[in-house]
């Protein structure tokens, strides 16, 4: 499947109904998305099993699955979120397990994990639970962090290593009250992250 259409079927993918700013959760763009998921399509690292850490509504699990990945498992701590995104997978036709569970709690085994994980904008440091996990669970991780993270990402995960990573835009659109704009332009970087 081309980029173009599998960021077209994700834009079918709804967001958050009352997203928590403690979790942040901000929605992932379809065209962020497919961007990242088609990189990972091409390096062959859709193919097995793969886990959406804070899977939010679906958008990078639905789209895991939308390029063929054998078994696609979401995790996330919000149940509301969770129903959100087990409509998403059904509208868009995609069995995808969605599981209620806290960061620490994930269990289990997956080629590849694919997640946009908090940016620590409210908590410094939220991103290094998903990272922790993410290491403990998979062989190839594809995570979205805020631009300069390359120095602190390499650090933190001792022998994995840093295969590729790029920047690009994250058209955040406006969510909490804070925010003044309609959509925030944001620097962010795509890792991908071997064991």
């Amino acid at each position: 499947m081309k980029q173009r259409k599998l960021e077209m079927l994700l834009e079918q993918v709804e967001g958050f109904d009352s997203p928590n700013v403690n979790l942040e959760q901000y929605a992932t763009p379809a065209l962020l998305a497919a961007e990242m998921l088609h990189f990972a399509f091409m390096q062959g690292d859709l193919e097995g099993t793969v886990f959406d850490l804070g899977c939010g509504t679906g958008m990078l699990a639905i789209g895991a699955k939308l390029l063929g990945a054998e078994k696609v498992v979401g995790f996330d701590i919000d149940n509301k979120a969770l129903e959100v995104a087990r409509r998403n997978a059904e509208k868009l036709g995609v069995d995808v397990e969605f599981i209620h569970a806290d960061i620490f709690e994930v269990e289990g085994h997956a080629d590849t994990v694919v997640m946009n994980p908090p940016f620590g904008a409210q908590t410094k440091g939220n991103d290094r639970p998903f990272l922790l996990s993410a290491l403990k669970t998979s062989d190839v991780i594809y995570s979205i962090h805020n631009c300069g993270s390359h120095d602190f990402i390499s650090k933190f995960i001792g022998d994995a290593r840093i295969t590729d990573w790029y920047s690009t835009a994250f058209p955040m659109k406006r969510t909490f009250k804070f925010h003044k704009k309609e959509v925030e332009m944001v620097k962010v970087e795509i890792y991908r992250i071997v064991r």
